[in-house]
């Protein structure tokens, strides 16, 4: 029954026609995979590619295997290609004859990393919405969730250094201090160490190096037992054990993606990539209760919108 269920979400990925009638649609999605996150943002996209008049059979969906897959000699882009993940952008890049591209549920130093390397050997026509949000945003949530705090911690790794300079002005800008520990390797644990005793929240910032599955769990621990607060970038990591995260959903992503992509085939230049506007937050109820603190979704959702708003 489940082989059944997942060739008939195949077939309707596809939308029925295969890989050779995606080169023949207006709008191409290529998702690193099928089904979850990638499929919730894909149906996003298409709903607001339909309020433009642009029908469901102008669209097509392929998976990044089903890209490979595909033979594309001779074959022109279609008039725009939306991405869905880190791995479907590389793909077309690599891939795809140039296009307009559109990217989605990415990191923005994903994003620029693919960027940079895909323009070196001709120039783009791209645009992205990151998965990341604002750092403004994310002290401010930080600010009405925990109004005591002054000192934000944070774990730079590889991926994520070169963010430092912004989170720094930001914090400036906010009366607040920047503790931070760059990690080398070997030396996660250690710098975690010196800076829980230095800090009132944890701010995790995506980064591979230093948040994955392997990590991840000890780290959580490790803040929980130092009563260290973990504000986190998804609701994974709050269900694992991090107080706070403030994320955009996939549904989120699309709808905006769709919309740059609403007005690019309306004639409008390419929009510059950009933050993700629309976000949720989420709350781990019992490390909240744990930790002394009484937060409400809404409340906190509520005022950081208010603040969203400010000029």
């Amino acid at each position: 029954m489940v082989r059944t269920m997942l060739r008939g979400l195949a077939l309707w990925w596809c939308l029925g026609f295969g890989a050779g009638y995606a080169w023949g649609a207006t709008v191409l999605i290529v998702a690193t995979d099928l089904g979850g996150a990638y499929t919730e943002a894909a149906d996003a996209v298409v709903e607001q590619l339909r309020r433009q008049g642009v029908t469901p059979a102008e669209v097509a969906r392929l998976t990044v295997a089903e890209l490979d897959a595909s033979d594309l000699q001779g074959r022109a882009a279609p008039r725009l290609l939306v991405t869905l993940g880190t791995e479907a952008l590389a793909r077309v890049l690599g891939k795809v004859p140039r296009g307009a591209v559109i990217a989605g549920l990415i990191p923005r130093t994903s994003y620029e990393r693919l960027v940079r390397d895909a323009s070196k050997a001709s120039p783009l026509l791209i645009s992205g919405v990151y998965l990341d949000q604002p750092f403004g945003r994310q002290l401010d949530l930080v600010r009405l969730a925990l109004p005591s705090v002054q000192r934000v911690g944070v774990l730079w790794g590889a991926e994520s250094a070169s963010q430092q300079a912004a989170l720094q002005a930001t914090i400036g800008a906010r009366a607040m201090e920047l503790k931070s520990d760059t990690v080398v390797t070997g030396g996660l644990f250690s710098g975690l160490k010196d800076l829980l005793g230095n800090v009132d929240v944890l701010l995790a910032v995506a980064d591979t190096q230093v948040y994955n599955g392997t990590t991840l769990p000890n780290i959580l621990l490790a803040t929980y037992r130092a009563r260290i607060p973990v504000v986190a970038f998804s609701p994974a990591y709050v269900r694992a054990g991090a107080l706070l995260a403030l994320y955009s959903t996939p549904t989120q992503v699309g709808n905006q993606v769709g919309a740059i992509a609403r007005a690019y085939l309306q004639g409008s230049p390419l929009a510059a990539p950009q933050l993700a506007q629309d976000y949720t937050i989420a709350v781990n109820e019992y490390v909240a209760r744990s930790l002394g603190f009484d937060l409400d979704v809404k409340t906190l959702t509520e005022q950081l919108r208010r603040l969203d708003k400010r000029p």
